[in-house]
């Protein structure tokens, strides 16, 4: 059961071929199995609880395509029942009075909660080695790191311990990891996923979105997570582009006179030549399948880093400015005043990456650093956001998607940048820009790099041009069979 898609299961779970308990308890035996430390909290009798709903659903005709189906959740969601940690020793014991709106969806869908994956804390790294509670490791080699923030997610598809997971992308935490495990993941433009309930990072960049094996599993679970939530400020509004729809309404759609814009600035120094030669191997195939490639230039790529770097951790000073000890959370065991028991909650709850990205993001928000750094960035990030624009939808518009890379290196050993941040930072080059103009993106494999490690293709779209992404993913994965590889002994 473990090897079937989304749509799979789905059809499986409607003709009573298997029931949702049949099916959760599966999953649950191949996570207490697993020693990828994907999972944070699982609850073998909440899960059954809740598959046991799903059954009697179906049993009463009233189920959705998704009842019965299982899926875990990044543990930046708030889930009522299970624990919410957000990776931190902050919340190590936080269990939520309510659900995120994305769980709730869900839940509402009749899907069946496996439990909580690992992440980074507060939902900052690239690696997954910034969780409170260890590492994940990547199932393709154990060896190597899963990619962040959403490693447990990605970790947790490829290792077919979940058909379905749900992840975040602040600059590129959805992408990457699914990149570097070798499963499909999607980034939404902001505001399609409410944030309500995401345990916030950096506000104006977070966005929730779907991880799973196929892109066609991806567009049946972003029907049912996405659209306007009147609890999120940041959500859009229906007139917005905040609207229920069909994402999977352009599957099917064939290629022809697809125009693929391949910015120079994605293939240049520092790209990897085994990543390379896999995403152009796969361009070739979009070329086989009637689309055209056509050279672009984002100027302002490389100043993605820089600006990032800046507007993400002073959303990140402000969001993380909660955690105080007097709430909720960890607080310190002794204190003298208020002002020491601040000081000694956050030193020992908070882990080396949160730290160092709070110190950055309260700088560059201080009287006489405001113009200079943080007011800079974000003229940057209009910048960048206008180099997107001018190719998707200016008058001279040349392309209808953007194809490249998805970080320039396959994934890399655990503890290989530990000790070097500014490393790990310089491997999102390819994707901080998406998430800083606000557009959609997603990562689908198409081939190993270096020590058998995934490589994976990033496809860029227009705003609430989701569908339109999810054919053109689902289009090579009908013509090719990289999506459908596991890892030995899975």
């Amino acid at each position: 059961m473990h090897t079937k898609t989304i749509k799979e299961l789905s059809a499986l779970l409607q003709s009573k071929a298997i029931t949702a308990t049949e099916l959760a308890t599966h999953f649950l035996d191949r996570i207490e199995k697993s020693d990828l430390n994907a999972f944070l909290h699982v609850d073998r009798a909440l899960t059954l609880a809740q598959a046991a709903e799903a059954d009697a659903r179906i049993a009463a005709g009233t189920a959705t395509p998704l009842t019965g189906v299982p899926i875990a959740h990044k543990d930046i969601f708030v889930t009522r029942d299970w624990r919410s940690t957000a990776g931190s020793k902050m919340l190590a014991n936080y269990v939520s009075p309510f659900d995120a709106t994305v769980v709730e969806k869900f839940r509402a869908a009749g899907m069946v909660t496996l439990g909580k994956l690992n992440c980074d804390e507060f939902a900052m790294g690239s690696a997954n080695e910034n969780s409170a509670f260890g590492a994940v490791k990547n199932p393709w080699d154990k060896n190597a790191v899963p990619g962040g923030s959403s490693g447990g997610s990605a970790a947790a598809v490829a290792a077919r311990l979940a058909p379905a997971v749900t992840g975040t992308d602040t600059g590129g935490s959805i992408r990457q990891p699914a990149a570097f495990c070798g499963i499909t993941g999607i980034k939404p433009t902001y505001g399609r996923v409410s944030r309500f309930g995401m345990i916030a990072f950096a506000s104006s960049l977070d966005q929730g979105g779907p991880m799973a094996q196929t892109a066609e599993d991806c567009a049946l679970l972003l029907n049912a997570m996405a659209g306007f939530d009147e609890r999120d400020s940041t959500s859009l509004t229906p007139e917005m582009g905040g609207i229920d729809e069909d994402y999977t309404r352009e599957l099917g759609q064939p290629l022809a006179g697809l125009r693929i814009g391949v910015p120079k600035e994605y293939f240049g120094e520092g790209l990897a030549k085994d990543v390379e030669d896999a995403v152009r191997a796969a361009l070739a195939k979009y070329v086989e399948m009637g689309a055209t490639l056509v050279d672009i230039s984002l100027p302002n790529t490389a100043l993605s880093i820089p600006a990032y770097y800046m507007i993400a951790p002073a959303e990140a000073s402000s969001n993380l400015s909660r955690f105080d000890g007097v709430r909720y959370g960890h607080r310190a065991a002794e204190y003298k005043d208020l002002s020491d028991m601040y000081r000694k909650t956050r030193a020992e709850g908070f882990g080396a990456e949160v730290k160092r990205r709070i110190m950055v993001g309260t700088y560059v928000l201080c009287h006489g650093y405001y113009d200079a750094y943080y007011l800079k960035a974000q003229k940057i990030r209009r910048l960048i956001a206008q180099d997107f624009e001018a190719v998707l939808n200016g008058p001279n518009a040349v392309c209808d998607v953007i194809m490249g890379p998805v970080a320039p290196t396959v994934a890399w050993d655990l503890g290989d940048k530990s000790d070097d941040p500014v490393a790990a930072y310089l491997a999102d080059i390819y994707t901080l820009s998406t998430s800083l103009a606000g557009l959609p993106g997603m990562s689908i494999p198409v081939g190993f790099g270096a020590k058998n490690r995934p490589v994976g293709l990033q496809i860029i779209g227009k705003h609430f041009g989701e569908a339109k992404l999810l054919n053109v993913a689902h289009q090579y994965q009908l013509a090719t069979d990289w999506h459908t590889r596991a890892p030995a002994g899975i």
